[in-house]
């Protein structure tokens, strides 16, 4: 995988363009946001997160789908329990992902923030695939966008307490920091 920091996309990963995005404010990326999801809840390799993303769902197959009908949202990426990574907007875009956030001071987070959605649940460990795909992906952004220090990644339910708890207890931060420091200098 290498992003091409020129046009924001990444090569060597599954695009899925997403409608779900505008220009950003200013051209400031310095936070990276972890996310999950799953559709329906806790059922992976379905196919609907990409679905939902595309405002393509089909909300008469499963009765969670009406109540998220309406929403129009997207990540800059998804990666999957397998380690599958696909991109839906550009980096260089504002993807709708964060919703009414706050973090060191700022409102509206997906104005200088990426998201990245984990394939899970709060609860669920998540894959060793998908660790070393999101250390991956962390290192080629943390290269492209020098302002995304390991002070400034954070979970959804950092930048949205009490309305947000992604990506919850079963992600593991020190496996995941501790191996973004490893790679320093790499």
């Amino acid at each position: 995988m290498q992003l091409d920091p020129a046009s924001g996309w990444c090569h060597g990963v599954r695009h899925c363009p997403s409608p779900n995005f505008n220009a950003r404010p200013a051209d400031e990326i310095s936070l990276l946001v972890i996310h999950n999801i799953s559709l329906p809840p806790a059922q992976f390799a379905t196919g609907k997160v990409q679905e939902f993303f595309q405002n393509r769902l089909d909300v008469t197959e499963h009765p969670y789908f009406a109540g998220i009908a309406d929403l129009r949202v997207s990540a800059h990426f998804l990666i999957e329990r397998d380690g599958t990574v696909t991109q839906f907007v550009s980096c260089l875009d504002r993807a709708w992902h964060a919703g009414v956030s706050w973090f060191d001071g700022r409102e509206s987070c997906n104005d200088f923030s990426l998201g990245i959605e984990l394939e899970g649940t709060d609860e669920l460990p998540f894959t060793d695939a998908q660790y070393d795909a999101l250390i991956a992906l962390t290192r080629q952004l943390q290269q492209a966008f020098k302002a995304i220090t390991p002070q400034r990644i954070c979970g959804h339910s950092d930048i949205a307490p009490g309305r947000k708890t992604d990506p919850g207890p079963g992600f593991d931060w020190v496996r995941y920091l501790a191996a973004l420091n490893e790679g320093e200098g790499q």
